[in-house]
């Protein structure tokens, strides 16, 4: 297998630069995603991998091999595409050997190679049929065997559930995660999808307009977010972000805002100050329902009331209201509150986030 390295990689059309000389080391056997919002170059980046793109500036090496001008055929990589790019009138076991044939490899190693792929992917009965015969997760999983069979240095996959609908989602996202368990292959994955990147990634590049936001364990983008930006594009619901001010209070530090006042957790580190205009971040999943002999101090809990709910199931997210503040809560389904409920919620003070306002850099 092989390490992916790219330094400085930029890519331009003309005078709009796309990529802005980002760096990447992708480790042997590890499976990285490319994360962010539609147009922020993650596609882009995986086409200058493959060779599908020509890279402006900076050096791409796969292994210890400069690639940058080496034919996608020659990169020692294997492409999963959004589109299965099946050939229609081929049937699965030819559109699998196909890439093979083209490497003129004798017909019984080709032949050994797609059964051994076909049976980790339980494609055997699918051998003799054609695309147009198959369901959305049996041809993403040709599309897999017919990158397999070419035992790759690298996979690269460019968002290949997203025609799938949700159910087939999760079971791909499980097959791929076998499949890299097994095959222990280094893997570049591109998706928008957050739910994707946080269960089948070791390490998220999380992305926007060109540039890296920040490169981490799903755990650590999820728990120590670098900006706004991630905080909020990382975790579903979103992180509720509420404008507040700090002050010098007796005891310390506390942050305001027209509705919400509580004193700012002793934390070691932090970058906050007093008279700083602030962006405090909690996440839905770190509110409670409030009860009076829960032990919770009372500058901990704050009166809401109830403005929309949605039942999940086991969760319901709430729509709620503190004085002028809208913030969206996450409780058990069966505590769910009826509307226009009044009620008092608490904040786990542990997980605060708090983002300078002007910078949107988290500091603390």
């Amino acid at each position: 297998m092989a390490t992916v390295t790219l330094k400085k990689i930029s890519k331009s059309y003309g005078d709009l630069e796309i990529v802005h000389g980002i760096d990447l080391d992708v480790k042997d056997d590890e499976f990285v995603v490319l994360l962010g919002p539609s147009g922020c170059g993650k596609s882009t980046t995986l086409r200058m991998v493959a060779g599908l793109e020509d890279i402006t500036g900076g050096e791409l090496k796969i292994g210890d091999r400069v690639v940058n001008d080496v034919a996608p055929k020659d990169r020692q990589i294997a492409m999963v595409f959004q589109n299965y790019a099946l050939y229609p009138h081929m049937t699965v076991a030819q559109n699998m050997a196909f890439g093979l044939k083209l490497q003129r490899m004798p017909k019984t190693e080709i032949q050994q190679k797609v059964d051994e792929v076909s049976k980790i992917l339980q494609l055997g009965p699918l051998l003799d049929r054609r695309p147009a015969d198959l369901s959305g997760g049996q041809r993403q999983r040709v599309a897999m065997g017919r990158a397999m069979v070419r035992t790759p240095e690298v996979f690269l996959f460019d968002e290949p559930l997203s025609n799938l609908d949700a159910k087939l989602r999760t079971h791909m996202r499980l097959e791929i995660q076998r499949l890299h368990r097994q095959l222990k292959t280094t893997t570049l994955y591109v998706t928008h999808d957050q739910i994707e990147a946080m269960t089948l990634a070791d390490r998220i590049v999380i992305m926007r307009d060109g540039y890296i936001e920040q490169i981490g364990s799903p755990k650590e983008v999820f728990d120590h977010p670098n900006n706004i930006f991630v905080a909020t594009f990382i975790g579903s619901p979103a992180m509720n972000l509420i404008p507040m001010k700090t002050k010098n209070g007796m005891d310390g530090l506390t942050l305001e805002s027209d509705s919400i006042q509580f004193p700012l957790p002793e934390k070691e580190g932090h970058q906050v100050q007093a008279n700083m205009d602030v962006l405090v971040g909690i996440r839905p999943t770190d509110m409670n329902l409030a009860h009076k002999d829960d032990g919770i101090a009372p500058q901990w809990k704050f009166d809401a009331k109830v403005e929309v709910t949605e039942l999940l199931g086991a969760e319901a997210l709430l729509d709620l209201r503190i004085g002028g503040q809208e913030i969206m809560g996450q409780v058990e389904g069966k505590d769910m509150p009826e509307l226009d409920a009044n009620i008092q919620i608490t904040f786990n003070t542990e997980a605060l986030h708090i983002f300078d306002k002007a910078s949107e850099k988290a500091i603390y």
